[in-house]
């Protein structure tokens, strides 16, 4: 953390990076995010790139927490969604801070980024025990954490439920691709809760992804037992969860 309590985090996803720095006390943004647009195509030299110009556009000389659509493990991405396949085995790392001149670098998953922050400013910082946050849009995010301690990589979209698997049932894309009703789309993503909560038993569900926007058309219907509330930090979140991962020295 810096003396005036503030770190940067970058939310990389298929469209933008996006960047800021954050108080830590708050959680606010300190100043109005940049986004560049995330170089086509996304090669892991390309973001890289994007991410150094970022941080000096912002003229930020610190550590830098970054998220990637990637499981990640010791740095290194595992996985690519949404971005090149090329990231696959790329020691990330490594990369971001060989571009940033070797300084301090943090790098996860974004939905652990947005879990983490859910978690300590957003929907559920009045709740303790196990916080499980699920991000709705192509596939289906998660991010577990316990007493505000993160398990990292999760990747709950993947879990088999009633035959499927979750996120092939309840994505915000299979709404839109099969003009499911909000009724209709509740069902399926109630058999999701359903399924996960009986394996994990958490005290709150927060649920993100754009169509968290229209919490009010479909939230209310669902029949899981669990209380669910949207998000609360909308596009900062994987912002802000960047930031906490490297003040804090994460390294999943």
């Amino acid at each position: 953390m810096s003396a005036r309590g503030h770190a940067f985090g970058i939310d990389i996803g298929g469209s933008g990076v996006k960047g800021a720095a954050v108080d830590l006390a708050t959680g606010a943004l300190v100043h109005e995010r940049i986004k560049i647009p995330t170089p086509r195509p996304s090669t892991p030299q390309a973001v890289a790139d994007a991410v150094a110009k970022l941080v000096a556009e912002a003229q930020w000389d610190g550590p830098v927490g970054i998220t990637l659509p990637s499981v990640v493990l010791g740095g290194v991405a595992r996985t690519a969604a949404n971005i090149d396949k090329a990231w696959i085995g790329t020691d990330a790392r490594t990369l971001f801070s060989a571009v940033l001149g070797g300084r301090e670098v943090s790098v996860l998953n974004d939905a652990d980024a947005a879990g983490l922050a859910e978690d300590r400013y957003g929907a559920a910082k009045d709740f303790a025990g196990l916080v499980l946050l699920l991000t709705f849009g192509t596939g289906i995010g998660s991010a577990l954490l316990y007493h505000g301690t993160l398990v990292p990589n999760t990747e709950l979209g993947h879990l088999e439920i009633g035959g499927m698997e979750a996120e092939h049932r309840a994505a915000a894309s299979i709404k839109d691709r099969d003009g499911l009703s909000y009724p209709q789309w509740a069902a399926e993503v109630s058999t999701v809760l359903i399924g996960l909560e009986n394996l994990f038993w958490p005290t709150v569900i927060v649920a993100g992804g754009g169509i968290s926007r229209d919490a009010d058309q479909w939230i209310p219907l669902l029949t899981n037992r669990t209380p669910v509330l949207p998000a609360h930090l909308k596009n900062t979140a994987g912002i802000v969860g960047a930031a906490m991962a490297v003040d804090a020295g994460l390294a999943p």
